[in-house]
């Protein structure tokens, strides 16, 4: 029981560190709501007193009574509340983006961080959804549920001291109906809670699934399986219907509770006030009866607010536990940057390194040991599953080993701070990443402040010129995500002429060959010697024509390193 109820205790505790954080921003939404809350007492009394005039005046003599210094102070107090109102949605919504900003921040810098060694534990759909949907469903918290619950306290007592300064008797009749509210939505929020992390689940589930789907959707026409999918999407979103439909019910119940004790506040009050008018008639009853009438109103609208902004928080209940389960930041250690870079290059070692991604299948590398020294080209060989892949991953800095050391020019890799290395290393994977976008972007996307004339040299190195030249819009021709339109040599190029433009010291190569025919590989590898030119080059494949790459190779199996020797 202890262990089930840990994730619920520390999103409880995430949330009350985010509220504080938020609660500055906050503030002002607050003090105007007090604000708009006095002007609706003075509306209320001025009310009172133009109704009492006039009910008065035609009690006497038939015609009726205005008071017109009470009606121009209820238009006046109207319009003043109108631009309350204003104004606290625009504090509202300003306290809510800022805390979303924040709290997106702290996400996407962990997730950034984990880099692509989360995907083998997380589904893409999933954190993508923690990122947008669940990050989003923290904005009520923030904009609402944080003033209306300290409204929800103040708002009451501001009201029940001007009906006690009407009719103390009808300020017990609403504080005790007022009591019974916060226990019924006790009652009706014990169900939201759980069915709002119900609802969530849902999305999650179905996000995922749809992601998925549009992504194999060649494959899923290609094998006639559109009708099944569209029948399995169809059940997930009639799931997250019914889910959703749990959670307004919850909120709906809450809601009769609240109807109800304003219902009975009211009725108790009516039948109490007509029995007094019938029997002492309006004398001195008529101006209470009316004043107490129109507060009770204003008296159960911050319970009102705060009810309907319990489910902002609920919801929030339910997007922290998703949240709070991201991989940590680090603890800061002494960063050292790489300041010798151009004068000596780069030098690589591993040092007795393992690493375990899942301790079912065993150590991916288990006492992995070799160097490079600056300006060599170092050739991993072996099956696929031999570990060639981890070394790179550990390079690019997305995974740190479970034991040895691996040094950049004698600096262990974990002191090098992000940035220093991500300036010392230029990648080429399998299948590289082109976003939807110009070609010219995406060149751009290794140095953004490159000029016109460094994009076209790189593109020239890389043998783009040819295919190019061939494009109406040249270098700004679009493609669609993921490199649609090139075939895989094209955007394999591209990403050759990234790493040009880049000019980084260390050239990390995983399977740049992988599924180009032989005629395209030749091409791709010839590019790819000449990048090598003067880089520290390490390049992991089990290619035959990759090991024709020039440079020391070492046969990697189960993560051990079997053999060393010269490639001619």
């Amino acid at each position: 029981m202890a262990q089930a109820d840990t994730p619920k205790a520390a999103a409880r505790s995430w949330l009350r560190r985010e509220q504080r954080a938020g609660g500055r921003p906050a503030r002002p939404v607050l003090v105007l709501h007090v604000a708009g809350l006095v002007l609706a007492i003075g509306q209320a009394f001025a009310a009172a007193s133009v109704l009492a005039a006039g009910f008065a005046g035609a009690a006497a003599n038939g015609a009726a009574a205005v008071d017109g210094w009470a009606l121009a102070a209820f238009g006046v107090l109207a319009v003043a509340r109108a631009g309350l109102t204003y104004l606290n949605e625009k504090f509202a919504f300003a306290a809510g983006a800022a805390a979303r900003r924040r709290v997106r921040s702290d996400a996407l810098v962990r997730l950034l961080h984990a880099g692509p060694a989360l995907l083998r534990a997380r589904h893409s759909g999933d954190l993508a959804t923690i990122v947008v949907d669940k990050v989003e469903a923290l904005d009520g918290l923030f904009s609402r549920y944080l003033p209306a619950a300290s409204f929800a306290v103040a708002g009451p007592a501001i009201v029940l001291l001007a009906v006690l300064y009407a009719d103390p008797w009808a300020a017990l009749v609403l504080l005790g109906c007022g009591l019974l509210v916060p226990v019924g939505m006790a009652i009706a929020g014990i169900g939201a809670a759980a069915a709002s992390r119900n609802q969530f689940l849902a999305m999650v589930r179905l996000q995922a699934r749809f992601l998925d789907r549009v992504r194999g959707i060649a494959t899923i026409v290609l094998y006639g399986r559109t009708e099944d999918e569209a029948v399995s999407l169809s059940r997930a979103a009639a799931d997250l219907r019914v889910r959703t439909m749990r959670v307004l019910r919850a909120a709906f119940l809450s809601s009769v509770v609240l109807d109800l004790a304003a219902a009975l506040a009211l009725v108790v009050l009516a039948i109490h006030y007509f029995g007094l008018l019938r029997v002492g008639g309006t004398r001195g009853v008529l101006w209470p009866a009316l004043a107490v009438l129109l507060l009770t109103p204003e008296f159960f609208a911050p319970l009102r607010t705060f009810s309907a902004a319990y489910q902002d928080r609920l919801h929030a209940t339910g997007a922290a536990e998703s949240l709070i389960d991201l991989p940590p930041l680090p603890e800061p250690v002494p960063a050292r940057e790489i300041r010798t870079v151009a004068a000596q290059g780069v030098t690589v070692a591993f040092d007795r390194v393992g690493l375990t991604w899942d301790a079912s299948r065993g150590a991916a590398l288990e006492g992995l040991s070799f160097r490079v020294a600056a300006g060599e080209t170092l050739v991993l060989a072996g099956p696929s599953g031999s570990g060639k892949s981890s070394v790179i991953e550990i390079l690019l800095g997305f995974v740190h080993p479970d034991a040895g050391r691996v040094t950049i020019n004698g600096a262990d890799i974990t002191d090098l701070v992000p940035q220093a290395l991500s300036r010392l290393t230029a990648w080429i994977g399998q299948r590289p990443v082109l976003f939807s976008g110009s070609i010219r972007d995406n060149i751009l996307f290794a140095r953004p402040e490159a000029s016109v004339d460094e994009v076209a040299a790189a593109a020239r190195s890389a043998r783009l010129d040819r295919f190019i030249a061939e494009l109406p819009e040249g270098l700004d021709s679009r493609i669609g995500e993921g490199g649609y339109g090139l075939s895989g040599g094209q955007a394999q190029r591209v990403a050759i002429a990234r790493a040009y433009l880049k000019n980084a010291p260390l050239l990390l190569l995983d399977e740049p060959t992988a599924h180009l025919d032989p005629a395209t590989e030749g091409e791709v590898l010839d590019s790819l010697r000449r990048l090598a030119l003067g880089r520290t080059v390490i390049l992991a494949s089990h290619s035959s024509a990759a090991h024709g790459f020039g440079g020391r190779r070492i046969d990697l199996r189960d993560g051990h390193a079997e053999a060393a020797r010269g490639v001619a």
